[in-house]
């Protein structure tokens, strides 16, 4: 008789498109939770062979260190250009662009438009973790009204610094682009809503449907100075209030 352990099947497995490198972001930050959902999900897909991963500058650079497919590294802020031009001359394969808020919403916020306006058929996943996680701790155009950083010990000014951007809402004003999302990860629940919304995204594209844009609300437990399970208490309380969760475009 086989022992009840023999018997038990896997609920969890690591994803084949996640390499055996170990990750070197810090402690209960939600980056390699992302990390770890994008390579489920290409491999449900099944589009491990054809992915083509860009990231820019920050903590997203690390991204072709752990996943087991192309990947091109762009300059601070280029990713939605090499992106597009990636996918111009090779339409047949999925490309994803991974970036964080300072990349995307600062120096590389004209490419984001543009790419989007243009219903380049790509897929953005963006890290909304309210500040530069990588630099040092500085004010990022997510950072929130009153948090501090490095660059604004005394919190953020609106009246110097102006408010945070909101690029989900931005971009849903635009005609071009199928999905635009937002997602948070500071529970299971929200996890799994993660998850379907990145499987969405990715499906859209290999469907030859055209630009997707998911945003996650992600801590970043160090540059913020608090613990893991505080940050994410901090994003269920506070961030979702100045940046709602829900999908805002899907034209599918």
């Amino acid at each position: 008789m086989r022992s009840s352990v023999e018997n038990m099947k896997p609920v969890f497995v690591r994803p084949k498109s996640l390499s055996d490198k170990k990750f070197t972001y810090c402690p209960g930050c939600h980056h390699g939770l992302i990390t770890r959902i994008l390579a489920q999900v290409i491999d449900e897909l099944g589009i491990q062979e054809r992915t083509v991963m860009v990231a820019p500058v920050g903590c997203a650079v690390f991204a072709y260190e752990w996943f087991r497919c192309d990947g091109v590294q762009a300059a601070h802020g280029r990713a939605a250009a090499v992106a597009t031009g990636i996918k111009r001359v090779r339409p047949d394969l999925v490309v994803i662009s991974y970036q964080g808020d300072g990349d995307l919403a600062a120096i590389g916020l004209a490419e984001t438009i543009h790419a989007a306006n243009r219903g380049e058929k790509i897929s953005v996943i963006f890290v909304n973790n309210q500040i530069y996680g990588m630099t040092g701790g500085q004010m990022a155009p997510t950072t929130l009204v009153g948090q501090h950083a490095t660059s604004c010990p005394e919190g953020r000014n609106p009246q110097e610094a102006g408010y945070p951007i909101r690029m989900a809402e931005l971009l849903a004003t635009l005609e071009a682009p199928v999905y635009v999302a937002r997602l948070a990860l500071f529970d299971p629940k929200h996890v799994l809503e993660t998850t379907k919304a990145v499987r969405k995204a990715l499906t859209y594209q290999v469907q030859g449907k055209g630009y997707s844009f998911v945003e996650i609300l992600a801590n970043c437990p160090t540059g913020w100075r608090m613990s893991p399970v505080q940050a994410n208490k901090h994003i269920a309380a506070v961030v979702t209030k100045a940046f709602p969760l829900g999908e805002f475009v899907d034209k599918g």
